[in-house]
């Protein structure tokens, strides 16, 4: 049986990968890839839990999670494609919309 903290240390490796990646990268896609990293990163935490307590309770959240997650991407692809439309790049940099 896999102990609890290898786990848990993969899964914040993940996740700090998945920040990081969010901070320093400019690509919209880029960033969304990131964004699910760290997603799954809660997906292996939950279920490291989940085989240390011997319940299911673990993989019922990340079902749930991987379902926000198929939606969150959905909606993300759309507002990418949406904006790459309206100007022929996808770096995060150039998008100022918001601004007067």
């Amino acid at each position: 049986m896999i102990p609890l903290s290898h786990y848990l240390v993969l899964s914040a490796m993940l996740f700090s990968i998945g920040v990081l990646g969010v901070l320093v990268r400019r690509n919209a896609i880029v960033v969304f890839m990131c964004v699910e990293i760290m997603l799954n990163a809660v997906n292996i935490s939950l279920i490291g839990f989940d085989n240390y307590t011997d319940q299911v309770n673990g993989q019922i959240f990340s079902f749930m999670v991987m379902c926000v997650a198929a939606a969150e991407v959905s909606v993300g692809l759309a507002i990418v494609i949406a904006l790459f439309r309206n100007k022929p790049t996808v770096n995060l940099d150039e998008f100022n919309l918001m601004r007067w």
